[in-house]
Parts: C-alpha cells; structure tokens; sequence
C-alpha cells in the first residue's frame, strides 16, 4: 500500500481539538468554568482510561487506538484548561483591574511585543492613531510603584510613537479601560501623549529594522508608490507604505492573505534554500541546518509576534507535505503545532487568523491533493489543477470563517488567487534577495527590486480589477449564523459539483442570476436619481455630500473618513469635474477621503474654513492639495460664491476661532463652516459638525436659517438644539451616519423632534447614497440607492 492510499492520521487531531476548546472555555466563560470543566475532564479521562485498560484483551487495535486517542485528549483538555483557569484568575485579579473599571489614569512602565500599528481612522482628530501590544512591566499611581505583569493594548497618537520596535521600553501616562476582547489582555491604555522614556532597542532588534526600513527605501527608489508599498508587505508584512485604497482592493479580492506574513512566505523562503541545497549537492543535515537559520532570520525579520510565529510554525507544516510529499503525516504535525501554539500564547485560541491559518493549512494538505487527482482525472495539466486545487481548497476551508469575521464572502476570490499565483513566489523571492543585498549594499538592493516591477503591476491589477467587479463581494450575517449560512452554500455547491446532471443545473442557475443581477450591479436602475441636485454619499461614520452642477461637474462637501466610499460614491454618480471640494472643519471623519476625491479627477480648488487647528488634519488637507496640484482656499463667514448652476453662501462660522491646539481640540466642531446652497430642489444647509454654541450664534446673527433641506449636524448628536431645528424647519433632513456606530448617533430625541415637526428624515446607515431631486411634477423627491423612492 502506497502512502497516498493510506488512510489519514488523525490521532493527534481530537488532542488538539480539545485543548482549543478548553482555552475558548476559560478565555470566554471565565476561570471557574475552566476550573470545572478540567475537574469533569480529569474524572472522564479516568473512567475512560478504565474501561480501555479492560477491553485490553477483546477490543481490536482500532478501537483501543480510539480509546487510548480519547483519553490523551481528555488529560490533555484538562491540563489545558487548568491552565487557562489560573492565567484568566490572575487578570481578573490584577492589579489593574480596579482601574480599568473608573476609567483611572496612570503611568506605565510596558515593553512592546510588536510594531506600532497605523489604524483606520476613528473619524476625529488629525493625528494618526496606532495600536501596539505590549507587555507590562510597572504600575506607578499616587500609591507609588507596584511591578505587575500581563499583556496591554497601547493606542497612541503622534509620530514620537511610528519608529518605536518591538523589545523597546517604554514608559507612558495613559487612561485606562476594560479590553473588548476575552484575550488575557489586563488593560486598553489610551495614551495621553507622546512616550515619556523610551530605551534603545536590542540589536537584534535594530538589525531586524535597518533591513525592514532598507528593503522600503530600495523599493521607494525603484518602484511607483503603490508597488513600492506593496513589495515590503508581500516579503516581511510591513504594510506601513501601503495606500488604504490598495488595502480595499485586497480585501475585496480576497488576497489580504498575501500582504500578512503567512505560511505561504515562510514556505516560499524555505523552499527556495533546500533548492539550493539539493542543487548544490549538500546533505540532508546541511539542508535542514541553512533552513533553520534562514527561518530564524526570517522571523526575527518579520517580527516575533504571535502572528509571526503562527505562520512559520504552519509554513513548516506545509512544507513537510509540499516537499516531502508526505502528506498523511501533516496533519500530526499540524495538530501538534496547535497544541505547542495554544500552550505558549492561549489568546491564539480567540484569534481569527490563527484559526485561518490553520484551517488554511489544513485545506492545504488535505484538501488540495484530492481536488488535484480529480482535476488529473479529467485531464487537467499538473500545473493548472494544482493552481486551481489550492485556491479552491482554501477558499472553502476560509471562506466560513471570514463570513463569520467580516460578514462578507468573496466570490472572486478563486480566480483572483489563481491569476496571481505565479507571481507571488518570484515577488517574495526577489524581495527576500532584495533585503540581504539591501544590508550590504543599497543601489544593488535597488536594481533587484526594479526586477519585481512586472509581476507587482500584475498582483496590483488583479486586486483593481476583482475589487471592481460588481458584486464580487456579497454580504452575509456576521457570527455564527454567516459562517453557517457560508458552510451549507458550499456544501451544496461540493455536491452539486460531484454529478454532471447537478453540475450543469448549477450552471444555468449561476448563468442565470448573472444575467440579472450583474448588469444591475453595473447600473442599478433609477441611479443616479433623475434630476438630483445633492446626494449624502454612504460614507460610513463620517460626512460626505455632493452638489450637483449639470452634467458630470458637481461641488463636493466633506470627503468621509477613508478613501474607497467617497471614490465610489463619485463614480456611481459619473462626476469626473469636481468645482469645489470644501472641507467643512479638521477632523477625519471629514477629510480622511480626501487624496481619492482628487485622484483622477479635474478639481478647481480645495477649500477650508478660517481655523488651522487640529494642526494635523490642516497638514493633511493642505498636503493633499499640494500633491494633487490644487491651489488652496479660505472661506469665511459672509462669503458668497456662485458655482455653475450653485449659489453657495458661507453663514457660518460665527465663533472665535480655537487658537490653541487643546481648544481646537474641543472646539473643531464649532468651527466648522456652515453653508447655505441654493440649487434646483430649493435652499440646502449644509453643517458640518457644528454643535449648540455655534448653532445659537448664528440664530443670533440673525442670518436667514430657514431651508428646504438640512443636513443634520454632527450626524445627528444630541448636540443640536430644538430652537435650531425649529428655524430651519425642513421639508427633508438627511443624517449622515455609520452603521452600528459606537456613538449612539443619531439620538433617538433628535429624530423625535424632527418627526414632530413633520419632517422626513432620511439616514445613511439605513438607506444607502440618499439623493434629493425633483419629481416629473415638479415636487421634492428623496431617493436611497438601497431602497428607491422614499419620499415624493
């Protein structure tokens, strides 16, 4: 019997099943569920150890193989879950968590376990915000010092925080919080400034980071910006370069994988040597001796963290069955890399990649070599199925868990990850030379990189391109119920996929939606709505408005947080001339969208009210404009202008501007310009985020504040007034806001009082793109791109 015929070995596969279970007990329950279900543990794998020792004699090998696997598993859950019992004790009792609960501040002494990470924006405020791990080290309060242990979530703001490496200490003043996530995590500190003290790093460290920051400026040097981003991501995970439009694109094809360093880079990095090694003619122990240190470095490159080390662990696996072609013996080895994982770092067991990864793995090694000999079976190239075998295997084996994760499936992710398949061994090779060379010797390290020019234009079109496709990306319900809903959507597929009567139903069935469905994609019927004058874009927790001027030129107000929903909004609108783009005021959730709005388009000017504080967030609107070639310009109260078909008059603001960068802070919101549009549906006013100081100065200024349309103010907080509402007294009222955001916008009370007064309110969250025009009679008509005509 050949090893391929063998049956599989899955005798370490119920160990280490239980002891993820065990770890998810203690991590989400509490300790005294772990402490109970290691004392049940510990008492079954007692009775089951007898009853295996008595059938002994009478019971066949397989069954007393079973029975010996069962109790293993069981002792081994239990040692496991006591574990997990004492770590989850000792947070719950730390130190710390009498503080996190009041909200307290303190200064703390942590050593970070990872690089500061760039963060989506939260929608407020101009700086940056990053996210590092770390471990703690001391506690210093008005009580003194105390020196206590567990692991932290850092977030910060400043660039004092963007070069800091793992290893380093540092000592801050942060405010405390609970941790939203049953990890072992004893704190979230948000820091209140820059590090207080910071130690130099390790030279291990420092030498893991010259080849990082090496390895970008070669690539700064010889690539376009976006491959130059890319490349570091492909070869060490360092996605610091990378645009967040770029990103989107990667997430929508499915080929995030690709950008976080995975089983797939250390395999390619180790597959590379033992090439080496057996062309050169060196013997095994050689072989495996150069491999070890080429992982070692390879770690230590990308970053120790748990994300690393779970990838080199699962790369190994993978590249015991793609080298050795022993694949029966992968899944030992897998199950045993889960156990030793889970020991060393239990919040792993909560952790969506590692579950990924190992899931992935698995499809890998199991899943793969059956798609491939049915694929051989009718008579498909080696190359071509094995191409095909992989992506399909892990998309199947993944796709439950990222529905389960984002609430989403891809379903271009197959034929994207094929398409750029060839491509990414030869990037992460050419890269890893890239970064040696880079140590030693710059310009060399540069020429390498030019090689990898190609074949990242390839990877970078195929992401465009996928992203674009209209419903390349469906929704599902987020949580178990998505990954449900995903698993029993594949089964029926696989076995629909088994017989040719099933398969060709499945066919027209596909052929058949397509038909309707994508065309509707491309062009949904009745948008853009006929006639509009002023669309709200769906731009999540942020503003995003646009004032139509004829044809495909139209005004824009705010550019929402991130880059990819105010480009899409533009494009589904057909606006290629933009007049005016006006920043109401300097926080992100405002501007954080700006570079794609004037990216391929041609825009007039870019505009700002009077204040130039949050510092940040002016740097970031006037470097956009800079870099897009577009003058830049103030606008204050009283200022008139007329755009196209667009009257635009500035009403506000009225109070003094914020001349400290603490009272910016506080007050960009009321500095926000306030401006009222007179278009074809009627008067328009527009208001930013201007809460109830600044809404009662300009009731007092006497300037006329009724209109046909208001955007409600800082989407719909509780810091508009009644009196506000009643002058304006619109016909339409449109809230710009995130789905299930963490502010609790729009206020319940707000809505109320619109309802009162008989306006029709229409919301972002709820309804998509929200477009008001003109109805065929003459009449004011509200249109959401997700529901049709609300309102006539």
């Amino acid at each position: 019997m050949t090893e391929r015929d063998q049956p599989l070995d899955l005798r370490l596969v119920p160990s280490a099943a239980a002891c993820w279970g065990a770890t998810l007990v203690g991590l989400l329950a509490g300790w005294r569920w772990a402490a109970v279900l290691a004392v049940v543990s510990v008492g079954a794998g007692v009775v089951l150890a007898v009853l295996v020792w008595r059938r002994r004699r009478d019971g066949t090998s397989v069954v007393i193989g079973i029975g010996v696997g069962v109790v293993a598993a069981a002792l081994l859950g239990a040692g496991f879950a006591a574990a997990v019992a004492v770590r989850a004790h000792a947070v719950e009792t730390h130190p710390l968590a009498a503080m996190t609960a009041t909200g307290a501040s303190a200064t703390l002494t942590v050593e970070l376990d990872d690089d500061p990470k760039v963060l989506r924006s939260k929608g407020f405020g101009g700086e940056r915000q990053l996210m590092v791990r770390a471990s703690l080290r001391e506690v210093r309060t008005g009580d003194g010092a105390v020196r206590a242990g567990g692991s932290v979530l850092v977030f910060a703001e400043g660039t004092e925080w963007e070069g800091l490496l793992p290893g380093q200490r540092v000592t801050l003043r942060g405010r405390l919080s609970e941790p939203e996530r049953n990890d072992l995590t004893v704190a979230v500190v948000r820091a209140t400034g820059p590090p207080e003290e910071v130690e130099g790093p390790s030279t291990i460290q420092r030498w893991a980071g010259t080849v990082r920051d090496r390895l970008a400026a070669a690539a700064a040097a010889a690539l376009p910006a976006e491959q130059a981003g890319l490349l570091p991501g492909l070869v060490v995970g360092d996605t610091s370069a990378l645009a967040q439009e770029t990103k989107d694109d990667f997430t929508a094809a499915g080929l995030t994988h690709l950008t976080a360093v995975s089983g797939a880079n250390v395999s390619i990095v180790l597959g590379v040597v033992l090439l080496v090694v057996r062309g050169l003619g060196l013997g095994p122990r050689t072989g495996a001796l150069l491999a070890g240190v080429a992982l070692v470095a390879f770690v230590v490159i990308a970053r120790p963290s748990p994300s690393v080390l779970r990838a080199a662990a699962m790369g190994c696996v993978a590249l015991l069955a793609l080298v050795t072609g022993r694949r029966k013996q992968a899944i030992p080895a897998l199950a045993a890399s889960v156990v030793v994982l889970l020991a060393l770092l239990p919040s792993l067991a909560v952790d969506f990649g590692f579950a990924l990864s190992v899931a992935a793995t698995a499809g890998l090694v199991v899943v793969s070599p059956m798609l491939v000999d049915g694929l051989r079976e009718r008579g498909w190239p080696r190359w071509l199925a094995e191409m095909c075998a992989v992506a399909i295997a892990a998309f199947v084996v993944t796709a439950p868990l990222v529905a389960a994760m984002s609430g989403t499936v891809s379903v271009v992710s197959i034929a994207a990850n094929v398409l750029v398949a060839p491509v990414v061994a030869p990037i992460t090779v050419i890269g890893a030379v890239a970064a040696v060379l880079a140590v030693a010797w710059l310009p060399a390290a540069t020429v390498v990189v030019r090689v990898a020019g190609p074949p990242l234009w390839w990877l970078l079109e195929v992401a465009a391109r996928a992203a674009a496709v209209p419903g390349g990306v469906l929704a599902v319900r987020d949580g178990f119920g998505g990954a449900v809903l995903v698993t029993i959507g594949i089964g029926i597929a696989c076995l629909a996929a088994r017989h040719r009567w099933s398969r060709r139903m499945l066919l027209a069935i596909a052929v058949g939606v397509a038909a309707v469905w994508v065309p509707t994609r491309f062009h949904q019927p009745g948008w853009p709505a006929a006639g509009w004058a002023l669309v709200a874009c769906d731009v999540g927790q942020g503003d995003g408005l646009v004032l139509s001027l004829g044809g495909r030129r139209a005004v824009v107000v705010d550019a929402g947080p991130e880059p990819g929903p105010m480009d899409r909004c533009l494009r589904r609108l057909g606006v290629d001339e933009i007049a005016l783009v006006i920043v109401t005021h300097l926080h992100a959730d405002h501007y954080g969208g700006l570079d794609a709005v004037l990216r391929g388009r041609s825009v007039g000017a870019v505009a700002t009210g009077p204040a130039s504080l949050p510092e940040g967030g002016f740097r970031f609107v006037s470097s956009a404009a800079e870099r897009a070639g577009v003058p830049l310009v103030r606008l204050t109260a009283g200022r008139e202008l007329t755009v196209g078909s667009v009257r635009l008059t500035v009403v506000g603001p009225l109070l003094p501007e914020p001349r400290t960068p603490e009272a910016a802070e506080d007050g960009a919101n009321e500095a926000s310009l306030v401006l009222m549009a007179h278009t074809a549906v009627g008067s328009v006013l527009l208001t930013g985020d201007v809460e109830e100081a600044g809404q009662r100065a300009l009731l007092r200024s006497g300037v006329p504040m009724r209109a046909d349309v208001l955007k409600i103010p800082h989407h719909g907080s509780r810091t508009t007034s009644p009196e506000f509402l009643e002058a304006v007294r619109p016909r339409v009222a449109l809230v710009s806001v995130g789905a299930d955001n963490t502010f609790g916008h729009p206020n319940p009370g707000i809505l109320q009082r619109l309802a009162a007064l008989g306006v029709v309110t229409v919301r972002t969250d709820l309804d998509g793109d929200v477009a008001v025009a003109r109805s065929g009679s003459g009449a004011l008509a509200v249109v959401g791109h997700s529901r049709g005509t609300i309102v006539r």
